[in-house]
């Protein structure tokens, strides 16, 4: 008779850690790091390492709301809020969030009006994180609200060229939320 493992748990990882040390932690942590670039974006963002740590997360977010055509690259919406997902677990700091959320915004807005795109499933994500950015923006200080609201106005003005209510739902939710034009 054979018994059935039971899949691990953070409750398995967190009795085996309490059997390294200082230096046997620090060797793990340093094969983590060097296993994946992701793991690497994850401990720059958590210990605010670099000038930048919204950066690689703007290049995931560009890549996949503003694709090079000419290679044949598609968008992705899932793709596009992964990193906003990553930074949110890695330090969820309401600024970066605003400021990765806004960024998604103008991408989408900004390719859509370049190219011509008409996919309504993109619009409603559109939408959707317009929304998201709006509440996340309303969280901040006075001082740090406003410039991210006029980046969103421009995103509002860019969508009324889109058709299906793009920028009449984004009229509506600027309106929700007291931002005047």
């Amino acid at each position: 008779m054979t018994t059935k493992k039971s899949t691990p748990t953070w409750s398995n990882v967190k009795t085996r850690l309490n059997d390294f040390d200082r230096a046997g932690l620090l060797g793990l942590l340093q094969d983590l790091y060097a296993a994946n670039k992701d793991n690497q974006i994850f401990l720059h963002t958590r210990l605010s390492l670099g000038d930048d740590v919204l950066k690689p997360y703007k290049v995931i977010i560009d890549r996949w709301l503003w694709p090079d055509l000419s290679r044949n690259q598609d968008t992705s919406v899932a793709k596009a809020k992964k990193p906003i997902a990553d930074y949110r677990r890695a330090i969820g700091q309401a600024e970066g969030l605003a400021e990765l959320m806004v960024f998604y915004c103008e991408r989408a807005a900004g390719f859509s009006n370049d190219v011509g795109l008409q996919d309504e499933g993109y619009f409603d994500a559109l939408v959707r994180m317009f929304e998201q950015a709006l509440k996340t923006i309303a969280s901040l200080a006075d001082v740090q609200r406003q410039p991210l609201w006029d980046r969103l106005d421009t995103v509002c003005r860019t969508c009324h060229n889109f058709g299906y209510g793009v920028g009449d739902d984004m009229d509506d939710l600027l309106s929700d939320y007291g931002v005047d034009d």
